[in-house]
């Protein structure tokens, strides 16, 4: 049986949001995936009754503390030892489920990360990869998309790994493309972080290195991983956001711009972690927590967290005969 955790509390609009996006999950997720939900009973419960769904078909784990948008990472996480996140990642740490969610503080969820489950043996720094849509039906990968503001060539050659075992795993791409965002395509453009950077990746055995690629070419079938620095990542996602929200002011209706809305995927798996998370947006409905809830299903499923841990650590693939 597979384990998903949601911590129910989080996000601007929870637990109302929360608990129906969990039972629309519940509907479209096969009958062997049990949702656990993280938070406080007594609200859980009205919330379950309300969407005709029967407590009997969660897990409730109940807590007392709530990790609010506003608290500081670190502080609450240490502080706040019975909060919904807190005890849904001791409980991923132990095992006790497969793969854990949530929409609230994303601070927070990367400080628990990082402390609780830890990174993949490894692994420089962990990466948020988003979702791009691409003109010609496909789907891309964008990272990092905020959890690293800054840097190395190193860190950034690492994202490329995570990003084409991810878009292979769950995209179903053979052979992803991965290039470089810059702001140029010759390999000699961009800051001394983007060219050294390029020098690596062109050595590099691991990734399918097409070169660079230009903000304009990102929804282009040029490349199918796209690496950045967090700074610059989460400025293209939110411009994005943005763009598809201007479109539905202006009633203008496209298909394609329908995939730029974020309720279609829900959140953004964290990479290079030893299980499978994702951070929801703290805006999310709850059809985005059902896509998030059904995104981390298919990360369990795939194992592409094991994957992960055996391109960075050949020995385990070695030990396993895989």
């Amino acid at each position: 049986m597979v384990k998903i955790g949601l911590d129910i509390m989080g996000g601007d609009y929870a637990p109302e949001t929360t608990v129906a996006g969990a039972v629309l999950a519940r509907q479209k997720l096969p009958g062997d995936v049990r949702l656990v939900l993280f938070g406080d009973t007594e609200r859980i419960l009205p919330l379950l009754q309300k969407n005709n769904a029967s407590p009997g078909q969660f897990e409730i784990v109940h807590t007392t503390q709530v990790i609010e948008m506003g608290d500081h990472p670190m502080k609450a996480f240490t502080k706040k030892t019975d909060s919904s996140i807190a005890v849904g990642f001791e409980m991923l740490k132990r095992g006790k489920i497969d793969s854990f969610t949530g929409n609230g503080n994303t601070g927070a969820m990367m400080v628990a990360a990082l402390y609780s489950v830890k990174a993949i043996e490894g692994v420089l720094r962990p990466s948020l990869a988003g979702v791009v849509p691409k003109e010609d039906g496909g789907t891309g990968l964008l990272l990092d998309v905020g959890s690293n503001a800054d840097c190395r060539p190193e860190v950034l050659c690492q994202f490329a790994q995570l990003g084409q075992i991810y878009a292979k795993a769950i995209f179903h791409i053979e052979n992803p493309k991965v290039g470089l965002l810059n702001i140029g395509e010759e390999e000699e453009k961009g800051n001394l972080i983007a060219q050294s950077t390029h020098q690596m990746m062109k050595k590099m055995t691991t990734i399918n290195f097409v070169g660079n690629i230009e903000g304009r070419d990102l929804f282009s079938s040029k490349a199918d991983v796209v690496v950045c620095e967090g700074f610059v990542g989460n400025v293209v996602l939110k411009e994005a956001e943005a763009l598809y929200e201007l479109m539905k002011k202006r009633n203008r209706s496209d298909d394609y711009f329908e995939r730029f809305n974020y309720e279609n995927y829900g959140g953004v798996p964290l990479l290079g972690i030893n299980s499978p998370i994702i951070a929801g947006h703290g805006i999310s409905s709850a059809t985005a927590t059902c896509n998030m809830l059904i995104q981390a299903y298919h990360m369990v499923e795939t194992r592409v967290t094991e994957k992960i841990k055996m391109a960075f650590n050949p020995s385990l693939a070695e030990s396993t005969g895989k």
